[in-house]
């Protein structure tokens, strides 16, 4: 293997310059660091999927029943991997997942036993639960290994004494804490 030594490299004609062929491999040693005052493209990638779904009419969450939440409008789907029809993320690439929702019960009752679940094909794989104040929100979110066809959903359970509704809007942000499913691919994981 040969070194070149030289301070700069100019394309012969025109302003386009290639480095190596179709298939060749190019090595950037450790240590070595790539500076970039141009524009980069076809380096990196994108957090895709990402979706934010909300919720456009009311939902009544059954005292102490594990209920499927809908969400039915879209802020984001950045690959069509949100269906509002049934309320479930497929992403479609396999990967890890940041995924989470907001909401609150349109009740001013307190209660201890207010609760958010991730479901995985089906199966609830986490949940969490907080106490419910004077109806304030309440946030979920993780990290999750998703194989491309796996698909999730939000349950919502609720110990009020009673049914109890939650908040909604008929458009985005409508509602500071309007009740939100949302997720995307993180990169480098």
């Amino acid at each position: 293997m040969a070194t070149l030594f030289v301070d700069k490299i100019d394309p012969q004609s025109g302003t386009s310059l290639e480095i190596g062929s179709s298939g060749d491999t190019i090595t950037i040693p450790s240590g070595a660091t790539i500076a970039n005052s141009g524009t980069a493209t076809g380096f990196g990638g994108a957090n895709t999927p990402a979706f934010v779904a909300y919720k456009t009419s009311s939902q009544t969450i059954a005292n102490t029943t594990f209920t499927k939440v809908t969400f039915e409008g879209e802020q984001l789907d950045s690959s069509s991997a949100y269906d509002t029809s049934n309320s479930r993320f497929t992403p479609g690439v396999a990967g890890y997942y940041f995924i989470g929702a907001v909401w609150r019960y349109d009740t001013t009752t307190d209660f201890d036993d207010a609760r958010f679940l991730l479901y995985r094909n089906g199966t609830s794989v986490v949940q969490s639960a907080v106490v419910n104040k004077d109806a304030n929100g309440m946030t979920f979110s993780m990290m999750i290994y998703s194989d491309a066809d796996d698909y999730f959903e939000m349950y919502a359970r609720q110990d009020s004494g009673g049914n109890t509704d939650l908040n909604y809007s008929g458009s985005y942000l409508g509602d500071s804490t309007q009740a939100q499913f949302f997720g995307f691919r993180i990169l480098g994981v």
